[in-house]
């Protein structure tokens, strides 16, 4: 790598610091290129990035970022997990390193929150942004639903009086 793709790497990455919401840094040492590909596309699947760059350049790239605290994770064989989710992240690095042992989970940060990998689990077991969504419109729409059935309900019961009198009635 030459001197200008150097700088063009540190300035892509310190716009990626800077607009994510959450990076995981994880020990990649160990694995094979099939197994590198899954990771790449299971992230894109789940909407996040994964990234191999030299630490020197991603040391540099973090000035400024509120994601600084990666900084000292950054030894070794290491690689880098973003994504503009909060969740998403740190759920795929998690499932992909239930079912690789060689894939080690360092930290991450969360905005200017640092994250242990204890911090990066538990984040993983948060529902997704789409997730609270839905959950948030199925709360927001029970209510209406249920006052549809209210307010169908007596005239429903009546038409069940109205039907037992003229069964009476006709026996």
């Amino acid at each position: 790598m030459d001197r200008a793709e150097k700088k063009e790497a540190v300035a892509s990455l310190n716009e990626v610091f800077k607009k994510t919401s959450v990076v995981v840094v994880a020990h990649y040492s160990g694995l094979t290129v099939a197994q590198m590909q899954a990771l790449r596309k299971q992230m894109r699947d789940a909407g996040a990035t994964v990234q191999v760059a030299k630490n020197r350049l991603v040391k540099i790239a973090l000035d400024g970022a509120d994601v600084a605290s990666i900084g000292s994770l950054l030894k070794g064989p290491t690689l880098i997990a973003y994504s503009d989710d909060p969740v998403a992240a740190p759920k795929a690095a998690v499932a992909f390193a239930k079912d690789n042992e060689k894939f080690v989970i360092l930290g991450g940060a969360m905005g200017a929150t640092a994250l242990n990998p204890d911090g990066v689990k538990s984040l993983a077991t948060m529902p997704s942004l789409d997730e609270l969504r839905a959950k948030l419109i199925g709360l927001i729409n029970a209510p209406a639903t249920k006052l549809a059935q209210l307010s169908t309900a007596p005239a429903a019961k009546l038409a069940r009086v109205f039907g037992a009198y003229a069964n009476r009635d006709a026996a």
